[in-house]
């Protein structure tokens, strides 16, 4: 029989987006993966912070892989540097004749600590995280703290896996060689998505009738969580800018999906204006998201300090056309300018007012901006992953 490697996992928490690729990876005829989770928080219902309230996703996150949730002493709703505190692991890696550990984020004491105890056994790190050169940190004490860290990960670690441009510079500003870097792209499942949207034509319009939008007006969408990062204000504040007069509710419908702290103030100003044109439909699960996005014609992200933006590639996916701010992570490597959408300055709202102006000023236009938006998520999927993978896993153990 032909050798398989034998990787090792370790992620904070089971995630939505990550299921679906660990259930291919553990198909692979040379891979014999078992993912190791620091808590289970995910796994049911359990509040979220940033939506403030209770959430459970409505996709399964544990089906069809190996997989053990680490012992842990005290809670595991909380996740910080030091929470969950695992044990355990380190007696797994030596009884389980692994070849290679994948850890995904360093910002937890777990992790670090299972890098240490992977070089102890003679067994390969890599590395995936959403750092990147956009995002700052703020304090003299976070950034020496961040720069020890990475000194630390880039004298230990064999291979980094590379989610985007930024990620890859990030990786090469704090020394790690470039022979060492293998793109392993931040994407969903590709072919969910775009399944679902494709269902989704059907009942269009209906689901347009049932939100009260008239036929033929074209619809912006948001769909995130309604927190000061994520800049959900910039985006009405240009859309009221849309009004020629100030006063008159522009011609696209503005639709807000999601929750969160600034929901109540964003409504309080969305009722002085008087207009019928702009919509809170609350939280909407994995399941229900695709609708949404095959009834809108171009998204908008408008967030800053954005490590990547996953909500990115769901809707690209359903052949929209994309705004995002140049502080989210994904701009360089999925929104091309003029071709499938726009990138503007974060947090300038005149910007991002000429921003939908333009893209919504040409329907047809905004189609092909969509037709391009597919066109570039089907080289940016779980295929790429799995090379990329493959690749470091034979550059730094050896072939299968």
């Amino acid at each position: 029989m032909r050798k398989k490697w034998r990787l090792a996992y370790l992620v904070s928490h089971p995630i939505q987006y990550q299921a679906p690729l660990l259930r291919l990876i553990g198909a692979e005829p040379d891979i014999d993966l078992t993912v190791f989770y620091c808590s289970d928080l995910s796994v049911r219902e359990y509040h979220d912070e940033g939506f403030g309230q209770a959430v459970q996703w409505d996709v399964p996150l544990l089906d069809g892989y190996r997989h053990e949730f680490l012992p842990v002493v005290g809670r595991t709703d909380r996740l910080s540097f030091w929470r969950p505190l695992n044990h355990g692991l380190a007696r797994r890696l030596g009884a389980g004749n692994f070849d290679a550990l994948w850890i995904h984020g360093w910002g937890y004491w777990s992790h670090l600590r299972a890098v240490s105890s992977a070089k102890r056994r003679g067994i390969k790190v890599l590395m995936r995280g959403e750092s990147g050169l956009h995002l700052t940190t703020q304090g003299r004490m976070k950034q020496g703290l961040k720069r020890a860290l990475m000194r630390h990960l880039v004298a230990n670690a064999d291979a980094f896996l590379t989610i985007g441009e930024h990620n890859r510079r990030f990786y090469l500003h704090h020394g790690a060689e470039p022979a060492r870097l293998f793109p392993v792209p931040y994407c969903v499942d590709n072919a969910f998505f775009q399944e679902k949207a494709a269902s989704a034509v059907t009942g269009r319009e209906q689901l347009r009738s049932s939100l009260g939008l008239a036929p033929g007006r074209p619809i912006i969408l948001y769909a995130s969580k309604m927190i000061e990062r994520k800049r959900p204000g910039d985006l009405l504040e240009a859309y009221i800018r849309l009004s020629g007069d100030g006063t008159r509710e522009p011609d696209p419908y503005l639709l807000f999906i999601g929750d969160g702290e600034l929901r109540s103030e964003l409504e309080a100003r969305t009722a002085r204006l008087n207009w019928n044109s702009i919509k809170f439909l609350g939280f909407k699960n994995q399941t229900e998201l695709p609708g949404y996005y095959d009834l809108c014609d171009v998204f908008v992200l408008p967030s800053v300090q954005e490590p990547w933006g996953l909500v990115i590639n769901e809707v690209m996916n359903a052949g929209r056309a994309v705004i995002v701010s140049d502080e989210v992570g994904c701009a360089p490597d999925l929104v091309k300018p003029g071709a499938n959408g726009y990138v503007f300055k974060a947090g300038d709202v005149s910007d991002l007012r000429n921003a939908l102006a333009s893209v919504l000023s040409d329907l047809e236009m905004t189609r092909d901006m969509g037709q391009k938006s597919l066109e570039i998520m089907n080289h940016w999927g779980f295929r790429e992953d799995i090379a990329g993978l493959h690749g470091a896993l034979e550059e730094i153990v050896g072939a299968a």
